[in-house]
């Protein structure tokens, strides 16, 4: 298998230049992100819990900007590598009409039904009403993110990773700062708890998009063509929807389904430990697989400007072979780390550091434990499915390996697991992780027939 790691001179110096800045943009948004929990977890478990639950629609929003993020790569980097700047901008344009609309929609539906939407979370009364003043005010927040994320993908796509890393670790050390003099109130400013978080938050993406503008309005890099932003035409309108819809319902659903878990522990007889473990976990899980994500970024970004440029797709699939290989390789490292401080560092420091009561660090310490065993299979999942098979503009694909395992097996059986037969905390966690045993093979088998390689710019053209 090692065989399969041998490419041409350059190839690893140009994968770490794109995966290093998309890692550390990803270390420093997701450590800054477990500093505010660590403040939020400061004023106790039930407002951990309640930031928890109002943060189930807001992590759906985000991911539907995600997809819309991924349907525009898959064509500027393959417009990238065919030098088509003019529509590289006319996607651009559809992509912020559609983001726009969308995150504006749903901020206005937190904003008028916060109380509502919260109660399809959980029934808790108590995290209902904590949670309230917070979702109505972060929502408005992925207005301004989504415009800026549409950009940093553009930047991302055409081999410029170093924007979005050093916009968001701006925007993330705003946001930290401010959760630390709102919430607590310091420095003369009000105490406001978890509104102080949101208004945090809300603030620190105003400052993302004023820097983006400001940026993309002096780069030479991806000029700025007013005209094909603003009208970008129904025949990229109708590309854009047919290689961006699929992955925009891929996440919306992955997204729905990861919820429905939340949704799951929430209307459990130990919810409150349960939220409170899996906010203290899921932040352990992102400063984990930031490696993951970089090389599966990368992978998109390359494997796209590989077919831009009219490669051979032999060629196209032995660089993509090499990728998974190393994504794979990463996991294992990983895993083995994460093994390592679960009795080191995770049991005896970081739980009593959070004040986690004995329920919710039972649930934290099983959480640790299969998280840590599946990141491997997560790996290869991630480069696989959001890197290689929408790059190859193979979206629908990629949709229905990365979403039937979610919504046919792993909620099924968690609901089973959790609800029906109150089973233990650690059968819970480990029934909250086959989704990723199950894509594996399916994605290998996809991956392997080469089905998945398409020149979406020249069928158009």
């Amino acid at each position: 298998m090692l065989q399969y790691l041998r490419r041409e001179p350059g190839f690893y110096k140009r994968l770490a230049s794109l995966a290093a800045p998309i890692i550390l943009q990803n270390l420093v948004t997701t450590a800054l992100g477990f500093a505010d929990t660590f403040m939020v977890g400061l004023l106790g478990n039930a407002e951990m819990a309640a930031v928890t639950a109002a943060n189930v629609p807001i992590f759906i929003i985000q991911l539907v900007i995600f997809g819309f993020q991924s349907g525009l790569s898959i064509l500027v980097s393959q417009y990238w590598g065919r030098g088509d700047m003019e529509n590289i901008n006319r996607s651009m344009g559809v992509a912020l009409y559609a983001i726009t609309i969308f995150s504006t929609a749903m901020a206005l539906a937190t904003f008028f039904f916060p109380a509502q939407v919260l109660r399809l979370i959980t029934p808790n009364e108590d995290l209902v009403q904590l949670g309230v003043s917070y979702i109505q005010i972060v929502g408005f927040s992925y207005i301004f993110n989504g415009i800026s994320s549409v950009y940093v993908s553009v930047q991302r796509s055409a081999e410029n990773p170093v924007f979005g890393m050093s916009l968001f670790a701006t925007s993330m050390i705003v946001n930290t700062v401010l959760n630390y003099i709102l919430i607590f109130g310091k420095f003369g400013a009000p105490q406001m708890g978890v509104t102080g978080a949101a208004v945090a938050t809300l603030t620190s993406r105003v400052v993302e998009l004023v820097v983006a503008v400001v940026y993309a309005l002096r780069n030479r890099r991806t000029p700025l063509m007013p005209k094909y932003i603003a009208l970008p035409g129904r025949e990229m309108l109708g590309r854009f929807f047919k290689y961006s819809a699929p992955v925009v319902f891929n996440e919306t659903l992955w997204g729905t389904g990861s919820s429905m878990l939340t949704v799951v522990m929430g209307h459990m007889a130990n919810s409150q430990d349960m939220l409170a473990a899996y906010a203290l976990m899921g932040n352990v899980d992102k400063l984990s697989t930031v490696m993951c994500f970089g090389v599966a970024a990368s992978a998109a970004i390359i494997i796209g400007k590989e077919i831009g440029e009219g490669r051979d797709f032999s060629h196209v699939y032995e660089v993509a072979r090499t990728v998974l290989m190393v994504a794979f390789m990463v996991g294992l490292c990983v895993m083995t780390l994460l093994l390592i401080l679960r009795p080191t560092f995770f049991r005896p420091v970081l739980f009593p550091l959070f004040k986690l009561s004995p329920g919710a660090m039972e649930a934290a310490n099983a959480l640790s434990f299969f998280y840590a065993l599946v990141i491997p299979m997560r790996a290869f999942n991630n480069s696989n499915i959001t890197g290689i098979l929408r790059a190859g503009g193979d979206s629908q694909a990629a949709f229905a390996i990365d979403v039937c395992p979610l919504w046919l097996v792993t909620i099924p059986l968690m609901a089973l697991v959790a609800l029906v037969l109150q089973a233990p905390v650690v059968l819970v966690c480990m029934a909250m992780q086959t989704e990723n045993v199950v894509k594996a093979p399916i994605g290998f088998l996809r991956f392997r027939s080469r089905r998945w390689i398409h020149d979406i710019t020249r069928a158009a053209s």
